[in-house]
């Protein structure tokens, strides 16, 4: 149950799991909750690009793994099992991802017209 702090203006200041003297309850769909919460302050900032380049530093870590088994650098079994099991479970993950977005969203090429008989598109 979220409780929130306002200031003089009404504006919400601080959001609260528990009742404390001067807070109010709001329901968790309120509006003015959802905007505080999203607040897109330099911290918050901060905070979702470091997360967004972790994400991207991960997937160059996992191909640079690949290639490395792939050319017989390392191999898939020096890794401890704990390691080896999240490994393949992203890879698992990606190739789901992979099929599920080939579904849904398809090359661009594929809506293009076929080409004419010289081999060029009609364009």
């Amino acid at each position: 149950m979220p409780f929130v702090m306002r200031n003089a203006n009404g504006v919400i200041i601080a959001v609260l799991s528990e009742e404390v003297e001067g807070a109010e309850f709001v329901s968790p769909n309120d509006s003015e909750l959802g905007k505080f919460l999203q607040n897109d302050s330099p911290e918050h900032r901060a905070q979702r690009e470091l997360v967004e380049s972790d994400m991207g530093l991960i997937r160059v870590i996992e191909d640079l793994i690949d290639v490395l088994i792939e050319h017989g650098v390392i191999m898939f079994t020096d890794f401890p099992e704990p390691v080896q099991r999240k490994l393949l479970a992203r890879r698992g993950l990606r190739k789901e991802f992979s099929y599920v977005d080939d579904l849904f969203n398809p090359g661009e090429d594929e809506f293009l017209p076929p080409p004419d008989a010289d081999g060029e598109g009609f364009l």
